[in-house]
């Protein structure tokens, strides 16, 4: 899917969104949770870059939990913004919050974050060189050692494993109230529109991209999550 394409797509879904996942929570909760303590050594004035911010989940989690953090949220479909933007004027956090329509590569001037997040973002990125170079400008708006939480589906395709685990991920979805004809249309866009690799290929792409060894933090189903700090220079 190019990438106005999967803009006008999150731009119509943006309106019932977080209602059509809410059953999913619990998998979006533990997430956030042990992100607390990815971040948990970060200044109490960190900056936080939200790569993909969508309409802002985990970047009221982590406003609610660090008060003195700031953030910075970018996403290109600007009816999921305009979702994030009204949570923080809701909830009034969106004094400390900068918000970008569009993508990191757009985002103007040159400040580097202490830590940046990006929750399932780079499997919509199909080609590998690609998906590296995008970590790769995540990195460069990070400071030295600045932290990098990801997440995206992952699985080794064609394995008994995927099959199986698919299988738990569709009754899950469909005990979550997605009608049948919804699930064929999330295995139609996974088989041409996600770019799902194993665990070990996407923790080597983020690597590429400029960062540590990443480490895995957390599987719930297809979603695994990663950390990893920003080399340093040399």
């Amino acid at each position: 899917m190019r990438s106005d394409e999967l803009k006008t797509a999150f731009d119509q879904q943006a309106p019932g969104y977080d209602k059509q996942w809410a059953k999913l929570a619990p998998i979006r909760e533990g997430l956030h949770f042990l992100l607390e303590s990815v971040f948990a050594e970060l200044p109490s004035d960190a900056r936080i870059l939200c790569v993909g911010a969508g309409t802002g989940a985990e970047l009221a989690h982590l406003a609610r939990k660090f008060p003195h953090w700031r953030f910075t949220a970018v996403e290109p479909s600007g009816a999921m913004l305009d979702v994030c933007r009204r949570l923080a004027e809701q909830e009034a956090f969106a004094s400390r919050c900068s918000f970008h329509e569009g993508y990191l590569d757009s985002l103007p001037g040159n400040d580097l974050y202490d830590a940046a997040t990006c929750l399932l973002v780079s499997q919509f990125i199909l080609e590998q060189e690609s998906r590296s170079a995008f970590f790769r400008t995540i990195a460069n708006r990070l400071k030295f050692g600045g932290i990098l939480a990801s997440s995206d589906l992952a699985s080794e395709v064609g394995s008994k494993e995927h099959a199986a685990l698919v299988h738990v991920w569709m009754n899950m979805m469909a005990a979550a109230g997605i009608p049948p004809e919804g699930l064929e249309r999330m295995r139609a866009a996974w088989a041409k529109d996600v770019a799902i690799l194993p665990p070990s290929a996407v923790a080597s792409i983020i690597k590429s991209g400029g960062f540590e060894e990443p480490v895995q933090f957390f599987q719930a189903g297809l979603i695994h999550a990663w950390f990893s700090r920003r080399e340093h220079a040399g």
